[in-house]
């Protein structure tokens, strides 16, 4: 890894999935001692929405651009659909029937910022950030100040 380089380290979690949910992230940037959390919580989600959210706001939340970041996720749905290179092939055909396809838009315009790699990581399974982050996404969960995860409510009022 070169100097702007950096580890983002992700979990998401839902209690119910549907139901509350939260995403916890560490990024700590290589070769420094400067390591910074994150956490945010909503009403109503799903598991893989926040553990995709919690990529996004990683990555969204580096000011540089073409950094080199090695995303460590315990989801295979985050990290498969990007190394089997199923999201590219979603995105060609615009994302008809593919769940959470407003994430994954998001994702990508991120994405294409930096030189990402993926590392998954079973999750609990001791890995000291890994378990730090499912902390922080269960704590983020269970909070008082939810925010509103308003394309998946809109979606799941839809549907009724």
């Amino acid at each position: 890894m070169k100097a702007k380089s950096v580890y983002l380290y992700t979990d998401g979690s839902s209690l119910g999935n549907p139901g509350p949910g939260g995403y916890g992230i560490i990024l700590e940037w290589v070769g420094m001692s400067y390591v910074k959390e994150f956490s945010a919580g909503f009403y109503l989600t799903t598991n893989n929405r926040m553990e995709l959210l919690a990529v996004i706001k990683g990555l969204e939340l580096l000011k540089n651009p073409e950094m080199e970041v090695v995303v460590y996720s315990d989801s295979k749905y985050v990290v498969d659909a990007v190394e089997k290179k199923w999201l590219f092939d979603w995105e060609k055909k615009h994302f008809k029937g593919k769940k959470n396809a407003d994430l994954w838009e998001r994702f990508l315009k991120v994405y294409r910022k930096h030189k990402i790699y993926f590392q998954w990581i079973k999750g609990h399974n001791k890995h000291p950030q890994n378990e730090r982050c499912d902390e922080l996404a269960v704590k983020a969960a269970k909070g008082k100040n939810l925010l509103q995860d308003q394309v998946f409510e809109q979606t799941e009022k839809n549907k009724s």
